[in-house]
C-alpha cells in the first residue's frame, strides 16, 4: 500500500502523504527521487537510477531533505488508526445528531434524475403532519445523548408545498431547545417554484442553511428540470434565487446542481452561476441506472475530468483578481490533515443520521427510503432494527475493500453507503465512476490551494 501519491497538475509538481494529510510542491528532481524511497533504496542507488537525468549533488540533496521531512511526520507516514477500528467500532456509542425530515413526497417539478421519483419515493404522495413532525424532533432529542448541537434538513419531494408544518416545526424546536438545552440547526433544501418573500424572511431567521436546486444553464436546466407538462422552470426560479442569496449576504445557501451525461461540459455550468453573481455552488454528478440515457458512463470520464481541471483553473483565475467563490467540492481543509474521527465513523448515515418519512419511517439516508429492507423502525416504536444501525456503524474506509488502496479515502470517508448499495446491492461497495471523479476533485482542490499559496 503507497504512502504517498504524486501527480501533476498545471504544471505543479504536487506529492500527497496519504496518512498525515501533509501536502508537498516539490522539483522536478524530488518528484522522481520519492518513488525509489519509497522502495526503500539509499542515496547511492537512487543517483545510479536518476544519474542520467539529473546531477548527483541535485539527487543526494533532495533525499536528504526528505528524508528529513520523514523524520518530522511529514512524509511516508504510517496509518496509525486502522489497528483502533475494531476497538472503535464496538465500544462506540451511537447519538443521532442529524435527521432528514422528508416533510413533503410530492414535487411542483418532475425532474428526469429524481431518485424520489417526482418526491414520492416509490410509493404514495403525502405530506408529513405536524404531529409526525414532533414525535421526529422529539425522537432526536432523546436519543442524542448529551449532544448540544441537533441538525434538521427539511427535504423532499418540495418542501414549501408543506410550509406551514415547516414553520410550525420550527416553532417547536425553538420551544424545546428551552426546555432541554439542545440547539437546532435548520436547514432547507428548495426548488425555488413556491419561493417568496414571506418564506425568504423566514428562512434568514430561522435556517442555518438553504439548499437551491438549480442545473446551470437555462438550456440544461430546463431540459433536465421541467414541470410535469414540460415547461421549463429556470425563468421562474432564477431571479428568486439570486435575490434570496443577496438577502443572505452570499453565504449559508449554495446553489447545488447536477451534471449529467447531457452537459459533460459543466463547467460552463458552474462558471455560468458564478456569472450571475452566486458564490457558494455546487454542481454535482448524476448517480443513475446505467440504462437511464441521462447516466454517465465510463467513456465521459476524460471529459469530465478535463472539464475539473478546466474549472480549477478558472477558478485561480477569478480568486487572483478579487472575483472569486466556493465549488463545494473543490473545498477541503488541508491544514489539520485528514479528520481521524471521519476516517473511522465514515459518513454518518444510518448511525448518527436518519431520513423521517411523512408517515414516520425511519431508513439510514434519504437515498434509501422506499428501500424496504432497510426500514429501520419509526416515530412510534423507535429505532427497531439495530442490526441496520450496527452493520452502518461499521462502514469506513477500513472495511471498504476499494479503499484501501485509494489516496484519496481520508477526504470521502468511504463516499456514499447508498451509491454503493444501488451499484452492487452491498452498502461496503464503491460506486467506481463516483471514486475516480472524488480522486479528481481532491487532486484539483490541492493544486488549487498550491497556486493560491504561491501569491
Amino acid at each position: 500500500m503507497s504512502l504517498i501519491h504524486r501527480y501533476q497538475n498545471n504544471g505543479y509538481n504536487i506529492v500527497l502523504d496519504i496518512n498525515s494529510g501533509c501536502i508537498h510542491v516539490v522539483d522536478e528532481v524530488t518528484y522522481e527521487v520519492l518513488p525509489y524511497m519509497e522502495e526503500g533504496l539509499d542515496a547511492a542507488a537512487i543517483v545510479g537510477k536518476l544519474g542520467n537525468q539529473f546531477s548527483e549533488e541535485d539527487i543526494r540533496t533532495s533525499v536528504a531533505e526528505c528524508e528529513k521531512l520523514r523524520e518530522e511526520g511529514m512524509l511516508f507516514t504510517k496509518d496509525v488508526y486502522e489497528n483502533a477500528i475494531d476497538a472503535f467500532t464496538k465500544n462506540r456509542q451511537t447519538v443521532v445528531k442529524a435527521l432528514c425530515l422528508h416533510i413533503a413526497h410530492d414535487c411542483n417539478l418532475a425532474c428526469r434524475y429524481c431518485f424520489a421519483e417526482e418526491g414520492e419515493y416509490h410509493g404514495r404522495r403525502a405530506l408529513m403532519s405536524f404531529e409526525v413532525g414532533k414525535k421526529a424532533l422529539d425522537f432526536l432529542i432523546a436519543n442524542s445523548g448529551s449532544r448540544h448541537n441537533l441538525e434538521v434538513d427539511f427535504f423532499g419531494g418540495e418542501p414549501l408545498m408543506n410550509w406551514q408544518v415547516v414553520k410550525d416545526l420550527v416553532a417547536y424546536g425553538r420551544e424545546q431547545e428551552k426546555i432541554h438545552n439542545k440547539k437546532f440547526r435548520f436547514t432547507l433544501t428548495t426548488n425555488g417554484v413556491l419561493l417568496n418573500d414571506e418564506v425568504m424572511e423566514f428562512c434568514n431567521k430561522e435556517m442555518e442553511n438553504v439548499v437551491l436546486s438549480v442545473d446551470g444553464r437555462k438550456e440544461v436546466h430546463d431540459f433536465m428540470r421541467p414541470f410535469r407538462k414540460g415547461a421549463g422552470s429556470y425563468d421562474l426560479i432564477m431571479p428568486k434565487f439570486q435575490k434570496f442569496a443577496e438577502s443572505r449576504n452570499q453565504d449559508k445557501y449554495y446553489v447545488r446542481g447536477t451534471f449529467t451525461h447531457h452537459n459533460l461540459d459543466f463547467s460552463k455550468d458552474v462558471l455560468h452561476l458564478a456569472d450571475l453573481g452566486f458564490k457558494q455552488i455546487s454542481v454535482e454528478p448524476v448517480v443513475a441506472d446505467p440504462a437511464e440515457e441521462y447516466a454517465l458512463r465510463e467513456e465521459d470520464l476524460p471529459k469530465i475530468m478535463e472539464e475539473y481541471d478546466l474549472l480549477a483553473k478558472e477558478m485561480i483565475k477569478r480568486e487572483k483578481e478579487g472575483k472569486g467563490f466556493n465549488f463545494f467540492h473543490f473545498m477541503i481543509d488541508l491544514t489539520g490533515g485528514p479528520c481521524v474521527y471521519k476516517r473511522l465513523s465514515g459518513c454518518g448515515s444510518g448511525t448518527e443520521y436518519l431520513a423521517v418519512t411523512p408517515w414516520g419511517d425511519f431508513y439510514p439516508c434519504h437515498q434509501f427510503v422506499g428501500e424496504e429492507e432497510y426500514l429501520m423502525g419509526n416515530v412510534d416504536d423507535g429505532l427497531v432494527r439495530t442490526d441496520i444501525q450496527k452493520e452502518f456503524s461499521g462502514c469506513n474506509v477500513y472495511t471498504k475493500p476499494a479503499c484501501k488502496e485509494c489516496f484519496a479515502r481520508f477526504y470521502c470517508s468511504g463516499g456514499c453507503a447508498a451509491n454503493g448499495y444501488h451499484a452492487h446491492q452491498d452498502i461496503r461497495s464503491n460506486y467506481e465512476i463516483g471514486c475516480e471523479l472524488q480522486r479528481k476533485r481532491v487532486e484539483c482542490a490541492i493544486m488549487i490551494k498550491a497556486a493560491l499559496a504561491e501569491d
